[in-house]
């Protein structure tokens, strides 16, 4: 894909959620953060790339002591269909002990995240929460009934993008989340 056949997806797609929807969503779920996590000292984990726009917004309403640190496990790359989850950076702070709190774009089938989540409890971690601004709704999560603890939208079963959430690379910055035309 090239930009030129980007911005002709962008123009064509499906506005599912706009900014200022998303936006609310975020803050909604930093109330609900915020009440469940007081007094926790947790670490958040952003989940490169995707969660990097959800977690910038989201960690500066929480009004709390906590840790930042990020993961970046992939399956993507820049294709749309999975693959083998490829380690690029595993965090760099001490779990042993601490609840962390996975913060990433979207939980669709759960593999990323619980292979991090797996990850984070054999480093010692209390207790693993994941945090996403979009649940994708259908029956092919890695196990049965998997739910994030915090989520900001539940969206269909189509091919989304914007807010984090890319197609080949793009649209990461796409200012709400859409969907591709007829997928």
């Amino acid at each position: 894909m090239n930009g030129c056949e980007a911005v002709s997806i962008y123009e064509s797609s499906d506005l599912l959620a706009t900014e200022e929807e998303v936006r609310c969503a975020i803050r909604r779920i930093a109330g609900e953060m915020t009440l469940a996590l007081q007094g926790c000292d947790p670490l958040l984990l952003c989940c490169m790339t995707g969660g990097m726009i959800f977690a910038g917004q989201l960690i500066t309403q929480l009004h709390f002591p906590l840790q930042v640190d990020y993961v970046h496990a992939t399956r993507y790359g820049h294709e749309i269909h999975g693959s083998l989850l490829e380690w690029k950076m595993k965090p760099s702070v001490a779990m042993r002990g601490k609840t962390v709190v996975l913060l990433d774009d979207i939980l669709d089938e759960g593999v990323t995240l619980a292979s991090v989540a797996e990850y984070c409890r054999s480093m010692g971690a209390k207790r693993v929460l994941m945090a996403v601004l979009i649940e994708k709704l259908h029956l092919r999560k890695v196990t049965p009934g998997m739910r994030a603890d915090f989520f900001g939208l539940e969206i269909g079963d189509r091919f989304l993008f914007g807010y984090g959430l890319d197609i080949k690379g793009y649209w990461r910055n796409a200012p709400g989340i859409f969907a591709v035309k007829g997928r």
